[in-house]
């Protein structure tokens, strides 16, 4: 394993629907990246095809956007600069797979010429997307095992804990979030529109609903602690900027296996944040101690279905309130 590793993640404002200019922007990212000597760039989740005009799509229209994997276009002009550039690169893209099927999907394009594809496995954009079974961690150049896990996947601790139990050392985190609106009575709240249209005129208005509840301090809940307590690095990369409506906040972030911010930004504005990783942090950080001192033959629970459990898209947006705990679980499985 390398000492360090030079990384960088990005936010954007994409175009619904517009490749040609999502891609546009994403080369410009990578010639900065390139200049900055980077070996792994992340972009954020389907910043290829746009991502929250997709629900109000018919099926042709996101069969349209999508591609397979292995023949992609999109990820042709991606995987050219990544061989150039001796660079890992991931995108978001919609895959149609050769079974049919469509995906949110995630591709890291290597060096030598490899893809990495992640599918979303808690997947809720569109009816005809489906949901991933598998988990994705893979060797680098560098001595360094990455995963990937793509929006929503990191919010289930689970996932995050298997992705390290695999062996990641790195976990690309690319998401489409913040100003959504949640359910929650502390959870995300939308950000006025008018903040966006004044962004020149008052930056600091709107970089200030970036960093509050619905953006930046939400984040701030969850995604360090998703570090920490497995002992990982952290790529999060985000949309920024108004998406369907709604303002995506950003937030771009690096972040080491104790749940420090390395570097981040909380700029309105298209950018790129890199960070020097040191690896040598990896061996002895909190999580991967606390990992060493699990019990698995305590934890048949979490491979049990209790009853309650829902398809992605009835948890994210049924009005029906969540039950579980006391409610519902019989207190003898709990020993």
């Amino acid at each position: 394993m390398d000492k360090n590793l030079r990384v960088a993640c990005v936010q954007f404002c994409h175009r619904a629907g517009d490749k040609p200019y999502n891609l546009a922007i994403m080369e410009q990212f990578i010639a900065q990246a390139a200049q900055e000597h980077t070996q792994l760039l992340a972009f954020p989740e389907m910043c290829i095809t746009g991502y929250w005009h997709v629900p109000d799509l018919s099926r042709e229209e996101v069969e349209a956007l999508a591609e397979p994997s292995d023949s992609s276009p999109s990820l042709a002009r991606i995987a050219t600069l990544a061989e150039q550039h001796q660079m890992a690169i991931g995108a978001g893209f919609i895959e149609k797979h050769p079974d049919g099927q469509l995906y949110n999907a995630y591709a890291v394009c290597m060096p030598d010429g490899q893809r990495h594809v992640h599918r979303k496995i808690h997947a809720f954009e569109h009816p005809a997307i489906s949901q991933g079974n598998e988990f994705t961690v893979f060797d680098t150049p560098w001595g360094v095992r990455v995963g990937v896990l793509i929006c929503w996947d990191n919010n289930l601790t689970d996932n995050v804990r298997i992705t390290a139990l695999l062996g990641a050392d790195i976990l690309i985190a690319p998401h489409q979030t913040g100003g959504t609106h949640s359910r929650s009575p502390f959870g995300m709240k939308p950000i006025p529109v008018s903040l966006w249209e004044n962004r020149d005129s008052h930056p600091d208005e709107l970089e200030a609903a970036l960093a509050g509840d619905s953006g930046r301090a939400w984040l701030m809940r969850w995604l360090p602690s998703r570090a920490h307590d497995n002992g990982l690095f952290i790529l999060f990369s985000n949309g920024v900027g108004l998406d369907n409506g709604e303002i995506r906040t950003g937030n771009a972030m690096v972040i080491d296996p104790y749940g420090r911010i390395l570097n981040e930004t909380l700029s309105f504005r298209d950018t790129l944040v890199s960070a020097e990783l040191d690896l040598s942090l990896l061996a002895m950080s909190t999580g991967r101690r606390w990992i060493h001192g699990r019990r698995p033959e305590l934890y048949h629970l979490l491979c049990e279905p209790q009853g309650y459990e829902r398809d992605a898209r009835t948890a994210r947006f049924s009005e029906e309130t969540p039950c579980f705990g006391s409610q519902d679980l019989n207190k003898d499985t709990l020993g």
